[in-house]
């Protein structure tokens, strides 16, 4: 799903299902990488943004305030078919079916969310090398990885945008999971494109990365 987010930036907004909407935070979490990241959209420009999480009224209102094109894919439902997978190959061809096909603009900002905690490390190096090959030189991948808890939402939550500096993570009801408690050293591993430029340890223990490839 590819949007032109300013022309889409009106009518009601869509609300996160009820059992969802019970399990978030309501004055949301600080979230300072994330800010850096609406700062540059601030800057002026055309940008073009990848958004792995699901399409929700909140992003689009919240990319709609800047000159961006904002390409959506819901990535969770095509883990199983990663994380099944053995074969490299396949890995690769599978990511690459799932995310938005290539077109004249590069992407330069991608918002990866917790997605990362989802997938095992060769799906995890697939997707991100299939993302690289959309991306501009010098392009930033935002994402939040499960640091201090050892257990995670059995599926992927669904984060929105409060304001430019604070994000609301919205549960799925279900039973947990170990996390992978991926490492900065996991992740080169995984993404050799890419290094780290900022990390920080939210309040809610989760570790927010900026990566630049």
């Amino acid at each position: 799903m590819a949007v032109d987010a300013r022309q889409l930036n009106k009518g009601p907004p869509k609300g996160p299902p009820a059992a969802a909407q019970a399990s978030s935070a309501p004055e949301g979490l600080s979230a300072p990488l994330f800010h850096s990241l609406i700062q540059r959209l601030q800057s002026g420009g055309r940008w073009v943004v990848l958004d792995l999480g699901a399409a929700h009224s909140a992003t689009i209102r919240a990319l709609g305030k800047y000159r961006c094109r904002l390409e959506i894919v819901d990535l969770a439902d095509g883990l199983d078919s990663l994380n099944g997978e053995v074969d490299p190959r396949r890995i690769r061809q599978r990511a690459e079916a799932l995310l938005p096909q290539r077109h004249g603009e590069p992407t330069d900002v991608v918002l990866c969310w917790d997605l990362i905690n989802y997938l095992n490390q060769p799906a995890l190096n697939a997707v991100m090398e299939c993302i690289a090959l959309r991306c501009k030189r010098g392009a930033l991948a935002h994402g939040l990885v499960y640091y201090s808890a050892k257990a995670m939402p059995e599926r992927p939550s669904t984060f929105l945008p409060v304001d430019d500096q604070r994000i609301v993570q919205h549960i799925h009801p279900g039973r947990e999971r170990p996390a992978p408690r991926y490492t900065p050293e996991d992740l080169a591993r995984c993404m050799p494109r890419y290094s780290v430029e900022r990390g920080r340890l939210l309040r809610n223990g989760m570790q927010e990365f900026l990566f630049r490839l």
